[in-house]
């Protein structure tokens, strides 16, 4: 992947859960490149402490990794203090981390709901409570939570997930009423069919389906997420707080 972008958040530490792979790693690449110091997040330490070499090897401002569960809430809270104790503050957080799985209606099991909830919801309010505790030291920062354009819309088979994701998008309005008096604005992304992992498991029909409905005939990519979210984390956004932005392609029109 390459962009052109330099600069631009220098000096600032933005950190990225679930970004060892995917949208998460896209946006953690984009973010270094632009000057800012990230901390990556994935559950796996070994897995977390590579991605961060590799883009660390790639740029010229080092990435760093943090391994923890973000469905646990201590570990989270832990490992914020950790990273703000390291690098004197937390500017930046990108809630990405996040599971998706697939089932008809009929065949969604409680495991599920409760692997989907605990992940996409609980863990996305723990990283957002976490980041903005140390945020309000300096009454400044930027919060960008991953929600999706089902979660907007909805999707046959993926009732459980879109409803988690659903969850998500109303955290990042919320919190932004609370949180833009302390200096500190919540946004949220949605993307469309990007070309990840967790779509590589859709069935290939029902991807064939939905792009015929998008406008751009296309999957996306993660770098085209990942460039509207170091927008939404930089001062280029500084008077855009409480929104969900659509990164769908023209999926949703």
């Amino acid at each position: 992947m390459t962009d052109g972008v330099q600069g631009g958040l220098a000096g600032r530490v933005v950190v990225v859960t679930g970004g060892t792979r995917g949208i998460g790693r896209a946006t953690s690449e984009l973010l270094a490149r632009a000057g800012a110091a990230v901390v990556l997040t994935g559950r796996d330490e070994l897995e977390t402490e590579r991605a961060a070499a590799e883009l660390s090897a790639a740029g010229a401002v080092p990435v760093t990794g943090a391994a923890f569960d973000v469905a646990d809430f201590d570990a989270v809270s832990a490992a914020f203090k950790a990273i703000a104790a390291r690098h004197g503050r937390i500017d930046g957080l990108v809630a990405n981390a996040g599971v998706s799985e697939n089932a008809v209606i009929g065949m969604i099991t409680p495991r599920s709901v409760e692997r989907l909830l605990a992940t996409n919801v609980a863990g996305t309010i723990f990283t957002v409570q976490a980041a903005a505790r140390i945020m309000m030291r300096r009454g400044a920062g930027s919060i960008v939570v991953l929600a999706s354009v089902v979660g907007e819309h909805g999707s046959a088979g993926q009732t459980a997930y879109a409803a988690s994701k659903a969850a998500a998008a109303t955290v990042a309005r919320s919190a932004s009423k609370e949180l833009g008096p302390r200096g500190i604005r919540v946004n949220a992304v949605a993307p469309g069919l990007i070309d990840t992992e967790m779509t590589a498991r859709i069935p290939e029909a029902v991807v064939e389906a939905r792009l015929a409905d998008t406008a751009l005939r296309r999957l996306g990519d993660p770098v085209d997420v990942a460039r509207v979210i170091r927008f939404l984390i930089s001062d280029e956004a500084a008077f855009v707080t409480g929104q969900v932005l659509g990164v769908d392609g023209g999926l949703v029109l």
